[in-house]
């Protein structure tokens, strides 16, 4: 069985952006925008998981699926596993979690990931760019990865490690963590198990 299904994990009680998944952006939720981009993709169903009846309704008024799920996970991954152990068990062995807060992911970069997930045989996923801005270098807001490794458009690198800020970055490789990440099921069971 090779078939991925994409998950958004989305909640209305974030503690630095309360709301933020029904931000407007064009008169449209951020979390409709996220859901498009997704489904644009072509890789396979895509489901939002939530804790929150509003945003539940307003993914099915825009023509998409959606999992309740618990309120109290300690994370995206948590509520993405919980909806995949409810809703999609033994049918998919790829899972995509896709950030509710990126409204302006590219579609095809979903899919790439995806392929190289597949080409490579990894059990666990993510995506970087290059920074272009030096002051993102010490924006908390902006989630890097250190890689051992220079990045490339066609490469998939070891993570060294994730973070917000540090010092002493001379001389190390350092990119901008884009909001997805791509689990096999065995190793999504394995991650959401860890302390």
């Amino acid at each position: 069985m090779k078939k991925t299904v994409i998950i958004i994990p989305s909640r209305l009680e974030a503690k630095r952006f309360p709301n933020k998944p029904l931000v407007k952006i064009n008169n449209v939720p951020m979390i409709v925008h996220v859901l498009e981009r997704a489904k644009e993709s072509k890789v396979g169903d895509v489901f939002v998981a939530t804790p929150d009846e509003e945003i539940f309704k307003i993914i099915k008024e825009n023509g998409g699926e959606a999992i309740i799920t618990k309120t109290d996970h300690l994370s995206g991954s948590d509520r993405v596993y919980e909806a995949y152990t409810k809703e999609l068990k033994n049918n998919v062995d790829l899972i995509i979690n896709l950030q509710g807060d990126m409204p302006n992911i590219k579609p095809h970069s979903i899919s790439k990931l995806v392929k190289l997930m597949r080409n490579n045989k990894c059990d666990i996923g993510t995506l970087a760019s290059h920074i272009n801005d030096n002051s993102e270098h010490s924006d908390p807001n902006v989630v890097k990865v250190n890689t051992l490794e220079e990045l490339n458009s066609n490469n998939f690198l070891d993570a060294k490690d994730f973070f917000r800020t540090k010092n002493n970055l001379n001389d190390e490789k350092i990119y901008h963590h884009v909001g997805i990440y791509a689990f096999t099921n065995i190793a999504l069971a394995k991650y959401v198990s860890l302390a």
